[in-house]
């Protein structure tokens, strides 16, 4: 750039905006990976449930197989509709699109008889509503955390460019225009000093 007063404006205002910048995206940062990171414990807590429903439901299923029948439960499995009703809303945190499922935790009623089935067969079918109960506010919350990382890495590397390209940058175009313009007041002023000189000797 030319040492010019007005590239010396356009310079200073450029690097204003790009502190400016960089302040925002820091920020930005910063409350992405408190939000992932709240995210990640809630998910921890997620599976460690999920492990121990799993456990449990199917405990239960192997008790109403060995109550039951493994071929009987087998048929009153194909009766059980497969669950495919889900309604997603989008939140935004600081611009990222966070899905929420809109998860029915409402137990399905059994669509087996009661006649020749047991107790068991209805703890096994609590358990997996559970099971996928759980499961849908799993997949929520990893949706979120892969959405949330990787604007996390989006938003640093703007970040990084800025702080270690953009800003030192325009410091140092600022810094050597500046330097360039007060060394032609400096030239100016001794010129005019010495033609103000010569002026006096000439009078005299």
């Amino acid at each position: 750039m030319f040492a010019t007063k007005g590239n010396l404006i356009l310079a200073k205002n450029t690097l204003r905006l790009s502190v400016q910048g960089y302040e925002l995206l820091d920020k930005k940062r910063t409350i992405l990976v408190n939000e992932m990171m709240s995210l990640m414990g809630k998910a921890d807590a997620l599976q460690k449930k999920i492990d121990s429903t799993f456990r449990e439901a199917y405990d239960a299923l192997q008790q109403a197989n060995i109550t039951e029948g493994i071929m009987h439960v087998k048929q009153l499995a194909h009766a059980v509709p497969v669950h495919q009703e889900m309604q997603i809303k989008m939140r935004s945190v600081m611009g990222v699109e966070i899905p929420q499922v809109d998860i029915n935790e409402e137990y399905v009623k059994p669509t087996y008889g009661f006649m020749g089935t047991s107790m068991k067969l209805d703890k096994a079918k609590r358990h997996f509503d559970d099971v996928r109960i759980l499961t849908e506010q799993m997949a929520e919350v990893e949706n979120a955390i892969y959405r949330l990382a990787t604007n996390i890495k989006k938003t640093q590397r703007r970040a990084n460019a800025l702080k270690n390209i953009i800003i030192p940058r325009y410091e140092t175009i600022v810094a050597d225009i500046t330097n360039v313009l007060e060394e032609k007041e400096r030239e100016e002023f001794t010129r005019l000093k010495v033609v103000k000189r010569n002026k006096m000797r000439k009078k005299q």
